[in-house]
């Protein structure tokens, strides 16, 4: 058993935010990290159209595991083709009370209601400033709990970290900062877009993250606001974690209030992932999140139309080393049907 997977063994015997905090505090002094990045397989490499991001892999850490930008080149060295860091508000907030993360070991899942907890943005940016990996680093931004205007929040967050990163995300689908999911309709969303499509965004790609929790009028309604004021975004990562509570679940946490994510989130992602693949037909750039813990799982959301995917919650119970086996198995998935890059299976499925 490597140091990485005995690490990985012990964090699980603490309560699951002591074992993040432990865990970035070990990732802040190297330890278990690799000492460079693994080289990839060309066919894994990946360039999203419209944002025109250069991925050797597809696979990212999405928003959530490095709230504060603190380990992102460590995190790089594991593999991961580019790493997410945030969400992040412009002032510090400590978040919901706690306890706020739970682990659903049975159904390798993860229920959280944080909040947004972070150190602002003037700390964030002064990690991002820091960062010195060739693997692609995207900011994602978020409003305070308790801010007047969100949208301004939105602006802040944007024009502060645009200049330092590759990407920036908007976060408007966390459950757990109360009415934020409201942006997410029509006439909010086109408010949103409308001002942060004027700020200053340093050129870099954007990227708005949503809710699975959609249905088929909602879908349709985002796309055209997309389409419309929305229309300079890069692209759209599908999707944050879900309210539902789907009956297969068996953990005793199943009844915690906050977003559920992992396993069980996979399917009902997926689904949201393709019809706006199919809606968008290429117009924008797709990140698919929520559920992955395979090459297979990641291969599914590729042929459900993402051009890269994000994942963090398997990281609880698989660790680090699961980012090598995804590209393994990933790599498998395409030999098998014939592709020869990521590229060619994107959208596969949808023709099916």
């Amino acid at each position: 058993m490597s140091l990485t997977q005995i690490g990985t063994e012990l964090v699980k015997l603490l309560p699951p935010e002591a074992a993040h905090k432990a865990t970035i505090r070990a990732l802040k002094t190297g330890l278990g990290v690799p000492l460079r990045a693994p080289a990839h397989n060309p066919a894994l490499a990946v360039t999203l159209p419209k944002s025109g991001l250069k991925l050797a892999s597809p696979v990212g850490l999405a928003a959530g595991f490095d709230k504060n930008c603190d380990v992102p080149g460590a995190m790089a060295r594991f593999g991961f083709g580019f790493v997410e860091c945030g969400t992040v508000t412009p002032r510090p907030q400590a978040g919901n009370p706690q306890p706020r993360l739970f682990r659903l070991t049975e159904d390798r899942a993860v229920i959280n209601r944080m909040g947004f907890n972070n150190y602002g943005l003037d700390y964030f940016v002064r990690r991002l400033k820091a960062y010195r990996g060739d693997v692609p680093i995207g900011a994602n931004v978020g409003a305070n709990k308790d801010s007047s205007d969100r949208i301004a929040d939105y602006v802040t967050g944007l024009e502060a970290v645009a200049p330092h990163a590759d990407y920036v995300t908007i976060n408007i689908s966390s459950p757990n900062t109360p009415g934020l999911r409201g942006l997410q309709d029509k006439a909010s969303l086109e408010a949103l877009l409308n001002t942060c499509g004027k700020a200053d965004r340093d050129g870099k790609p954007v990227f708005l993250k949503v809710a699975p929790d959609l249905d088929a009028e909602a879908i349709e309604d985002i796309v055209g606001v997309v389409r419309g004021p929305g229309k300079w975004l890069a692209g759209l990562i599908v999707s944050n974690t879900t309210l539902a509570r789907p009956e297969s679940l068996k953990s005793d946490h199943k009844g915690e209030t906050g977003g559920l994510s992992g396993a069980p989130l996979m399917a009902p992602s997926t689904e949201v992932l393709a019809a706006f693949a199919r809606e968008l037909a290429g117009e924008f750039d797709l990140i698919g999140a929520g559920g992955i813990a395979s090459g297979a799982d990641a291969y599914a959301k590729i042929r459900a139309g993402a051009q890269a995917v994000q994942l963090y919650s398997a990281l609880v119970f698989e660790g680090p080393g699961l980012v090598r086996r995804i590209h393994d198995e990933l790599l498998h998935c395409l030999h098998t049907d014939g592709f020869g890059y990521v590229a060619d299976a994107v959208g596969a499925g949808l023709q099916a």
